[in-house]
């Protein structure tokens, strides 16, 4: 079998357990920053097919957007094309997900979706073959609201194994490394949008404590415009975010279900940032795992009170998750379906519209 996963971050830590356990070839598609570092090791050949748009100053016009769009789907075309592909693999709610799931489309491969993000997943799930949510509660969710008809139950969050296996790097080189000692980690992900982040900053420069800031999903330079502490500092290029956290007294992160499962897993003492995202699994999640959910104005105070959360469970489920999807795939042929359809599609997509 020819498995082809394209991936961003976090995605691609799910699917690793799960590549490890298949026997099949596997095509790496990436899409982002230090994704070919992840999966190079598992994959027979691996394609760039884009980078994530981010957020930022920089704005783009719609034309502009759907024209990189365009050709990051070509990309994904031209990757696979020829290559006798058996199923292709997405997971998340970005880009990637969606230029996968078209070019599927175009070349006629079957799709897998794992979703997580559940109540914001991306419009073009409604074309996969199949898709797998967590819990039955999700099942229930995403076929009641959007009418998915192809949804299988795995039970838990594959990335949560990935995480749990991480060779961690040594706490005193990496605080040597940043010539700091007692500090916290703040992460910008997906869940904040570019107005967020001076307000966050002054929150965080109250705290009385060195500060770390990966910017993900926005550019060194845009985040560093808001800095005015010297206990702040930016960090650029691709960062190995676990084991900076699992180092720190503390995390800060506006980001979904990635950062939500690592500190969990790691039991790193965490506050969610309440983004744009109110309804989202990962606020959920956190919940679950006992990490605060905090608006942006009470974050300083907030971290004044942080606990450790409890992941252990989340490694069990885990396990089970990854031994379904491979049973899911290797009885692909006989559980797939033609996906649920524009019905769903326009569902989904009048759902996401608050979001934009």
């Amino acid at each position: 079998m020819r498995i082809a996963v394209i991936a961003e971050m976090a995605p691609a830590k799910a699917f690793i357990p799960i590549i490890k356990q298949l026997d099949a070839e596997i095509i790496g598609l990436t899409h982002g920053h230090g994704v070919n570092e992840l999966l190079g090791k598992y994959c027979s050949e691996v394609h760039s097919i884009g980078q994530s748009r981010g957020q930022g100053a920089k704005k783009r016009s719609n034309t502009k957007i759907a024209s990189l769009v365009l050709k990051d789907i070509f990309s994904v075309v031209n990757s696979l094309k020829g290559k006798k592909i058996d199923l292709l693999m997405t997971c998340g709610n970005a880009g990637d997900v969606r230029k996968g799931i078209s070019a599927s489309k175009i070349l006629r491969i079957p799709n897998l979706h794992i979703e997580q993000d559940i109540y914001n997943p991306i419009e073009m799930i409604a074309f996969s073959n199949l898709i797998t949510v967590p819990s039955e509660g999700y099942k229930k969710f995403v076929v009641e609201k959007y009418g998915l008809k192809n949804v299988h139950v795995i039970g838990g969050y594959p990335m949560a194994s990935y995480v749990s296996e991480m060779t961690i790097e040594d706490q005193d080189s990496l605080k040597t490394r940043y010539g700091v000692d007692d500090f916290m980690v703040l992460v910008f992900g997906g869940d904040v949008k570019g107005e967020d982040i001076p307000k966050i900053i002054k929150q965080v420069e109250l705290i009385n404590k060195e500060v770390i800031i990966i910017p993900f999903r926005f550019s060194a330079e845009f985040v560093k415009k808001f800095v005015t502490s010297p206990k702040l500092m930016v960090l650029e290029g691709y960062i190995e975010i676990p084991s900076l956290i699992k180092a720190s007294s503390g995390l800060i992160y506006g980001a979904g279900m990635g950062l939500t499962i690592e500190a969990g897993v790691l039991s790193v003492p965490s506050i969610k940032i309440a983004g744009f995202h109110r309804a989202h699994s990962s606020v959920d999640l956190a919940h679950e795992l006992g990490i605060q959910v905090t608006e942006i104005d009470n974050i300083a105070s907030a971290c004044d009170h942080l606990n450790n959360p409890k992941g252990e469970w989340l490694v069990k489920n885990a396990n089970n998750a990854i031994s379904n999807v491979v049973k899911i795939i290797n009885n692909f042929e006989h559980e797939k379906i033609c996906g649920s359809g524009v019905g769903s599609f326009n569902k989904i997509w009048n759902a996401r519209s608050e979001f934009r």
